[in-house]
């Protein structure tokens, strides 16, 4: 009962976002980059976790799957046509991306970087000319992590929070931030 009442509030309750840039994503052409929504205390995972098992990890509180089917609705109720859906393999991505738009497709340059700062070249040059490659009349979505969205683009998103990136070949720009209050 929480969680609805939570949701209600949120989705009832504004997104924070520049009001030009909602018909700027009605209009497709966007790429949707999402940190996982909020998740129970700590930071990175346990000793030992492992992808294949998510109870190994640290995932999505209560308030998380809420602000996660939150931010679908609003996304839904402000006509933000959706393509596909990527995701991080870390299980806590894919039930933000799985909660918020019913799929979710894994992809590892995606994956977490907390931790693993070797692996972040890599990741940025496979995820680089996919973003700038994303045409059409809807919005790619990345669900990710912040460390893996720091390295991408310098910036760093809270739990649940979007980065709204503007292909621009080779690369990208950052345009604007969505966030729910």
């Amino acid at each position: 009962m929480r969680w609805l009442l939570l949701i209600l509030a949120l989705v009832l309750s504004p997104a924070r976002a520049d009001e030009a840039l909602w018909p700027a994503l009605r209009g497709g052409g966007h790429v949707l980059l999402i940190r996982h929504a909020q998740t129970d205390p700590g930071v990175g995972d346990p000793p030992g976790f492992r992808l294949e098992e998510c109870a190994t990890q640290r995932n999505l509180s209560a308030e998380g799957r809420a602000q996660a089917r939150a931010l679908g609705a609003v996304l839904r109720a402000r006509q933000v046509p959706l393509g596909e859906v990527l995701s991080s393999p870390w299980c806590r991505c894919v039930e933000t991306a799985e909660l918020a738009f019913g799929r979710a497709q894994t992809w590892d340059a995606l994956s977490n970087l907390h931790g693993r700062p070797q692996n972040a070249a890599e990741q940025v040059r496979a995820m680089r000319p996919r973003i700038a490659a994303h045409r059409g009349a809807d919005n790619l979505v990345l669900v990710s992590h912040g460390s893996t969205a720091g390295a991408l683009t310098g910036e760093y998103p809270a739990m649940g929070e979007v980065l709204v990136l503007k292909p621009q070949p080779p690369g990208f720009r950052v345009v604007g931030r969505i966030s729910l209050p």
